[in-house]
């Protein structure tokens, strides 16, 4: 398994991928410094900066980029073919793919969220948004993960529910928040270290446990999924 996250994270960095998870978490912290050194209350930036720019973007697209290229792209050209061959059992190829993932999004993603953070309130702050990073990054990272092992189009479906299920209908149908994992992150976060910067729509409750599910269904799901390829490159 060493050796199949060892090449994925290769074959991640060593790519004009890597170069694509910067803009965005620069981004975030660069509003964040100009805000700070303009003095400027947090309460007027700190929502639209952390929730609707962190939150609700740098975190998941991060997560899209990571989660649907760790094994989208080998899908695609065939190369899976060659994976299968190997003498690893089907758990093993999809955790050790599924590990490199999160971590590569949890890290891009709450490392400037932290430095958005302390520039907002304090370094408590900072490692509450930290923390709730990391629980959507390995959330976010099963779901794009599965995704790209079910459809030919993980970043076009992957992208339906960050704008649509998340961003429009998370936002007027409070029914739907429950299915949501930006809104699991703000809720932990807001749990983690109360601010007026946030404001959490589900209980804590869900919020860990859904993220559980959400990680432990989808990446089940993927093994199972990549146990029905066949050597020809097809689901049998």
């Amino acid at each position: 398994m060493s050796t199949v996250a060892l090449i994925t994270a290769r074959g991640l960095f060593g790519q004009r991928r890597a170069l694509i998870l910067l803009p965005l978490p620069l981004l975030l912290i660069g509003l964040a410094a100009i805000c700070r050194a303009y003095d400027i209350d947090a309460d007027q930036w700190g929502a639209a900066v952390i929730v609707g720019l962190g939150f609700a973007v740098v975190l998941p697209v991060i997560s899209l980029i990571v989660g649907t290229g760790v094994l989208g792209s080998e899908v695609d050209d065939g190369t899976l073919v060659h994976i299968l061959t190997k003498p690893l059992p089907r758990r093993d190829i999809i955790l050790a793919k599924y590990m490199v993932a999160a971590g590569a999004s949890a890290v891009t993603s709450a490392v400037p969220l932290f430095v958005a953070g302390v520039l907002a309130d304090s370094a408590t702050f900072g490692l509450a948004l930290a923390v709730a990073s990391v629980v959507g990054a390995f959330a976010y990272s099963a779901l794009f993960l599965l995704l790209s092992l079910l459809t030919r189009r993980p970043v076009l479906l992957g992208l339906v529910y960050i704008l649509v299920w998340e961003g429009l209908l998370g936002r007027f149908l409070s029914g739907t928040r429950v299915l949501s994992i930006e809104q699991y992150v703000i809720t932990i976060a807001d749990k983690l270290e109360p601010t007026t910067i946030l404001q959490s729509q589900v209980g804590v409750t869900t919020a860990i446990v859904m993220s559980v599910v959400f990680v432990v269904a989808c990446t089940l799901a993927a093994i199972n999924r990549l146990g029905s390829f066949s050597l020809a490159g097809e689901t049998s």
